[in-house]
Parts: C-alpha cells; sequence; structure tokens
C-alpha cells in the first residue's frame, strides 16, 4: 500500500495518508506561526502598554494586587502585608538589551494571545484520526484549555509575581548592597511564572486524559489527598518565598480548588464510560 493512499478512517471519513498528513500538519504549523507573528507585532507596537503598564506594572507600587495587598492588611490586621515599597531599580546593561527585550517580550504576549489559536489547530490536525464518540466526549476541549490558560496566566501575573517580585525586590543581606536588578532577568523571572501558572492550571485536563486511558482514578486521588496538600503547600512556599502564611494561602488554596476539580473531572469520566459500557 502506497503511503499516501486514502483510507476510511473510524468516522467513515477520508483518511489521508502518511505523507498527507505531514502536508497537513506543516499547515497547522504555518498557520500557528502566522497568528504568533501578528500578534508579535501588534505587541511590539503597543510598547507604551505593553511595557509601561502590562510587564513593569508588578514592578511599580501602585499595582493593583499591592493595593488590594494593603486593603487585606487593614481589614486582618496584619500590617506586614501592605507593600509601601519596592525597594529595586531596573537597569539594561547592555546596548542592545532593551532592544533585544522588546523583541522577546512582544513574542511571549503574541504566543499567550495565540494559545487559543494554536490549540484549535492542533485540535484540528488530531480530530479525525478519533472516534465518533471521542470526538463528542472531547469538542469542548478547546474552550477548556484556553479558559484554563487565561485563569492561570492571571493567576501568575496577579498573585504569584507579584508576591514572588515584592519579597525579592525588599530582601537584603546587608543595607549597604543595593538591588539593581538586569531587565532581562525581571522579565525572564515574570515570563517564566505567568507561563508555568498557565501551565500548571491545566491540571483538570490532564487529569481527564490519564483517567481516560485509564491511568488515574478519583478514588487515587482521595486516598492521596492529604499527601496532595502537603505538595500544595510544599510548591506554594517555594514559589512565594514570603515567610508570611497569608501570601502561601493566596497561592495554595486555588491549587487546591484544582486539585479538588481534577477529582470530580475524573470521577465524570469514569462514570460516562461505565455508562457507555453499559449501553
Amino acid at each position: 500500500m502506497a503511503l499516501d493512499q486514502i483510507e476510511e478512517n473510524p468516522t467513515g471519513e477520508k483518511e489521508m495518508g502518511f505523507l498527507d498528513h505531514l502536508e497537513e500538519l506543516r499547515w497547522h504549523i504555518i498557520r500557528s506561526l502566522i497568528a504568533i507573528l501578528v500578534f508579535s507585532i501588534v505587541a511590539f507596537f503597543l510598547k507604551d502598554f505593553i511595557y509601561g503598564v502590562l510587564i513593569l506594572g508588578p514592578a511599580k507600587i501602585d499595582f493593583w494586587t499591592y493595593r488590594m495587598m494593603c486593603k487585606l492588611a487593614l481589614a486582618v490586621g496584619e500590617p506586614s502585608l501592605c507593600v509601601d515599597k519596592l525597594n529595586f531599580t531596573l537597569q539594561s546593561r547592555t546596548l542592545t538589551g532593551q532592544f533585544m527585550m522588546h523583541i522577546q517580550s512582544s513574542f511571549v504576549v503574541g504566543l499567550i494571545c495565540a494559545f487559543p489559536i494554536i490549540v484549535w489547530e492542533i485540535w484540528r490536525f488530531i480530530k479525525p484520526g478519533l472516534y465518533t464518540k471521542e470526538q463528542s466526549a472531547a469538542s469542548g476541549a478547546v474552550f477548556y484549555v484556553t479558559i484554563l490558560f487565561a485563569l492561570g496566566v492571571l493567576f501568575g501575573y496577579y498573585v504569584i509575581s507579584p508576591l514572588s517580585i515584592q519579597f525579592l525586590a525588599n530582601y537584603q543581606l546587608d543595607s549597604s548592597i543595593l538591588n539593581q536588578f538586569d531587565i532581562t532577568s525581571y522579565i525572564s523571572t515574570l515570563v517564566m511564572m505567568v507561563l508555568a501558572s498557565g501551565i500548571m492550571f491545566q491540571l483538570p485536563v490532564a487529569v481527564f486524559l490519564l483517567t481516560k486511558m485509564g491511568i488515574l482514578t478519583p478514588s487515587f486521588m482521595r486516598n492521596y489527598r492529604k499527601h496532595a496538600v502537603i505538595g500544595i503547600l510544599f510548591i506554594a512556599a517555594i514559589i512565594t518565598p514570603s515567610p508570611d502564611m497569608i501570601s502561601q494561602l493566596l497561592v495554595a488554596i486555588p491549587v487546591y480548588f484544582l486539585y479538588e476539580m481534577s477529582i470530580f473531572v475524573s470521577a465524570y469520566e469514569l462514570r460516562k464510560q461505565a455508562k457507555n459500557a453499559e449501553n
């Protein structure tokens, strides 16, 4: 049989051969790259907003998160929660530093904005190879993956990043040591935290896939809930180096909510599989 011979797939539609799949994959990748490029160009020309408001936002004392933390400090009677200073300055130590960071950060913004299109292109590529029932079960995957990623990015930007930045910015071994950070270090740290949070929020999707493959069960996740809580608190302590417990709980509680949501998703998928087996 020739590699490019057309066959019937499980859904009854014409299935492409190996070479046709490679060609189709190439166009999905090209469309994804075009989407990233378009958003990156837009971000490049919106320099004042992207840098002055978004990227440098957590480096300014009037950032939304810091203002909310001061209000929380008044509500709970814990003055240490209020961020009233950020003891650092940003510098560019290389001749091309600002220009290269402008290009790199524009690409990151383009990648985040194009994420729904990238997921949609991935779905369009794998969809023809699925059975009709599998296509129906995963019909909302693009929507849920996109929503969870967006929530993760917002959580990383408004919670994890400012909590970490304010702690590291005000941390000093000695008063004679000045915190003068390179702009590349600041932006790379911010990007890492935001993207890592976006990926972390894909936990329910990962659990859904593992449950579908028979690797993970809700009973397993319930039995190891206490271990998961300890792990979540440990991760929160690493992500938020600030020693106060409230900052750590601000990170740990949403992550624990994701864990409980994942148990629900796993249980729902198992019930659905049992129902389909009966039919």
